[in-house]
């Protein structure tokens, strides 16, 4: 090749380069995962920085997600809101915390005397669960993606033993979802927190009592310094599911690809989260009792 030919294609191949990198460049998106959990909390936390690693690294980088943890860049509660207004990409919570938007989300949660943790997954996957989730969610411009699942939870944590409904009348405990409204029934007095402000609360005497999962998260937030009465299972929540909110706008404009990888990413850490609470729970629970006294 001659001279002047050489340079000339090499001028035309940097000049390609040079073109090319802000195309590639443009590819790669950062979206904002905000979550209703303690940030590093035992199963949830930990499962929602494992989510989001998962997919950008499934993604190569092409879409890398940023956690915030519960209150670092919205209040634990308002991580819902957040999505569906777009200032955060994605959620990582529960369903059944924004029942005050529509009563139907607790169905995709877990519900009084429903489905177990394995039967409402079925149920979403395979038994139009999904189907009617996709429903509820459109109204508020967001899709929901079963991620977790805790197994069954504990009845709550109490200052003194129960010894019938009397005891309930007027008493603060905390627990959300349509479970709620069945404690309501009962005579006790409803509240809806996240979960790590039940400590400061129960130690402050805002709340009489709490519920939060079971053993596993209960032992970390450190529920038995406080109180004593262990109630198990709940009846209210016989099986859990967490969920990944995604804004659908900003789903729909990402290539098919990585619309898939977030679902499937989900998929796994919800097999994850589930061996990681169901291994953990019977050991957290032997813990209570054993070392810190706990009457179950």
């Amino acid at each position: 090749m001659e001279r002047r030919q050489f340079l000339g294609a090499a001028a035309l191949t940097a000049a390609g380069g040079a073109l090319a990198a802000p195309a590639i460049a443009q590819d790669r998106t950062t979206w904002r995962m905000v979550t209703t959990w303690p940030k590093n909390f035992p199963g949830l936390g930990v499962g929602a920085q494992r989510l989001a690693d998962r997919i950008t690294t499934m993604s190569d980088g092409r879409l890398t997600i940023e956690v915030y943890s519960a209150g670092e860049l919205v209040p634990p509660l308002g991580a819902f809101d957040a999505v569906i207004e777009g200032s955060a990409e994605m959620s990582h919570g529960a369903a059944y915390y924004w029942q005050n938007k529509s009563p139907a989300t607790a169905y995709f949660t877990g519900v009084p005397y429903g489905m177990t943790s394995r039967e409402l997954a079925s149920w979403i996957r395979y038994m139009g669960g999904q189907e009617l989730w996709d429903e509820v969610y459109d109204q508020f411009g967001v899709k929901g993606f079963i991620n977790g699942d805790t197994g069954t939870q504990a009845g709550g944590w109490f200052r003194d033993e129960l010894t019938g409904l009397s005891d309930l009348q007027g008493l603060k405990f905390r627990t959300p979802g349509l479970g709620g409204k069945v404690w309501e029934k009962m005579g006790a007095t409803v509240v809806n927190m996240a979960g790590g402000e039940i400590f400061a609360a129960l130690q402050s005497g805002a709340l009489d009592a709490a519920e939060f999962v079971g053993p596993y998260n209960d032992l970390a937030l450190g529920f038995y310094q406080i109180a004593k009465n262990y109630y198990l299972s709940s009846f209210t929540e016989p099986g859990l599911a967490t969920e990944l909110a995604v804004n659908k706008a900003k789903l729909a404009a990402l290539p098919a690809d990585l619309q898939m990888i977030i679902e499937i990413a989900c998929q796994a850490e919800y097999d994850q989260i589930a061996c990681d609470f169901y291994a953990n729970d019977p050991r957290s629970l032997a813990v209570l009792v054993d070392e810190h006294g706990v009457k179950t």
